[in-house]
């Protein structure tokens, strides 16, 4: 049975939830981490709820934080690091579905009505749960982070209601010391491959971060991915 998580939440800003943005935090953080980016995008998402629940985990090298699942300090290209992470992934999946279900339930909302975002960790997991559920979610939007398990994308078979994928933005500051830069190339380059669409922005003069420019492009992102018209 999976585990049951759960996180800090904000109210929609029109006081009715017809979307879902859920946050997923990156490695030794927590939902608080990410939780206050739905008040810079209430402006575009006045009927959205956003909820940042908090990693299964307590985290081995933060223990005042939390993690989605173990990591070591294995390089990106290091096969055993690449094994770890895809278990790592695989793992914890369920909670995370179990979770989304719950909320869509509770606001009687469905795929079409949520908005995975990532930032690191979260990332990893937001590509990764998006692109396998039984249906697509609206969009999904990743921070410096990356895709676990290209070799396993003929199983990400997540549509809509019309049969399309799920579209993806990736973010990346260019001076990330903790995911290279190169991370968000080859995860584009993967999805590509794969023919699932995917957009990327760059952040200049950023590192592990999310800048104001980032958070805009992701704000956007999904409001288009709701149907919305903004500005």
């Amino acid at each position: 049975m999976a585990e049951t998580i759960n996180g800090p939440r904000l109210e929609p800003k029109s006081g009715q939830a017809k979307q879902l943005v859920v946050f997923l935090h990156g490695y030794g953080a927590d939902g608080k981490d990410l939780i206050e980016i739905g008040r810079q995008w209430r402006p575009w998402l006045p009927d959205a709820a956003f909820v940042a629940p908090n990693a299964p985990e307590p985290c081995g090298m933060s223990p005042m934080g939390r993690q989605w699942f173990a990591l070591s300090n294995r390089p990106p290209n290091d096969r055993e690091g690449g094994d770890e992470r895809w278990a790592g992934v695989v793992k914890a999946q369920p909670t995370l579905d179990a979770f989304l279900d719950s909320e869509l339930a509770r606001l009687g909302l469905d795929e079409s009505r949520l908005a995975l975002v990532g930032f690191s960790q979260g990332t990893m997991m937001a590509l990764h749960v998006g692109l396998r559920r039984k249906r697509a979610p609206a969009s999904i939007v990743g921070y410096s982070g990356v895709l676990i398990g290209p070799e396993h994308l003929s199983e990400a078979a997540a549509r809509d209601i019309r049969g399309a994928r799920p579209p993806i933005l990736l973010v990346h500051g260019d001076q990330d010391a903790v995911i290279p830069l190169e991370a968000l190339f080859v995860s584009s380059e993967e999805l590509a491959k794969a023919d699932i669409p995917n957009q990327w922005h760059l952040s200049i003069g950023i590192g592990h971060g999310i800048d104001n420019g980032g958070l805009r492009h992701g704000g956007l992102f999904i409001a288009k991915g709701f149907g919305l018209k903004v500005g």
